[in-house]
């Protein structure tokens, strides 16, 4: 039985990038990398590539959906999301969506340059629909309080704008209870398992 690498938060983009150069060239790569809520997806996206697409771009509007179901899977445009990775995978400029965190709700679209690595990173990473394009899948864990801690700060920058308080009860009573029903499915997929148990600010997302 397969068993994904544990690697800490450090040697992280070396190890992937590695793991990428390993891979035949004919094409763009894509890595994928999921995890909770204030994990540090998007921390490790950034250090792997300029073009990074976002699940969270993919969000349906908050407020045509029940509260305890905005983050399942079901209701992400995975449709629209593998137009835009395909797209991204023939070296095509491609506009994706802009999911506002102030209105929680989409606003327009924002170009992405193609590139030779192509990372998706969010909570939907490794849900079934995407699986036949990632080349390396990787999940991204840390304990609940630093994830909260990270989130905290972040709120309390003013970098997202829903408020600590709003983000406090989401945090606990949406975001946490969704992504723990797929915890286990997509800890078995990943490649690797990163640790990022460190408190940083800036790590949170």
């Amino acid at each position: 039985m397969f068993e994904a690498r544990p690697i800490s938060f450090h040697l992280a983009p070396r190890v992937i990038l590695e793991r990428l150069g390993s891979l035949a060239a004919d094409r763009p790569r894509v890595v994928a990398i999921t995890g909770p809520v204030g994990a540090g997806k998007s921390t490790l996206a950034a250090l792997l590539s300029a073009c990074v697409v976002p699940t969270d771009a993919y969000l349906p509007d908050y407020d045509l959906v029940a509260p305890g179901e905005r983050d399942l899977p079901h209701h992400a445009d995975f449709p629209r999301l593998l137009s835009d990775l395909r797209s991204l995978l023939s070296r095509r400029e491609t506009r994706i969506p802009v999911w506002s965190f102030q209105t929680h709700k989409r606003v327009g679209d924002t170009p992405r340059t193609p590139a030779d690595v192509i990372v998706l990173e969010g909570i939907h990473a490794l849900h079934e629909p995407v699986l036949p394009l990632l080349d390396v899948k990787v999940y991204v864990d840390a304990p609940r309080d630093i994830r909260w801690s990270r989130w905290e700060h972040i709120e309390r920058s003013g970098q997202r704008g829903m408020g600590v308080e709003p983000a406090r009860e989401f945090f606990h009573g949406v975001a946490e209870p969704t992504f723990s029903r797929f915890e286990s499915l997509y800890r078995a997929r990943a490649d690797f398992i990163v640790s990022n148990d460190e408190f940083r600010h800036g790590a949170g997302a």
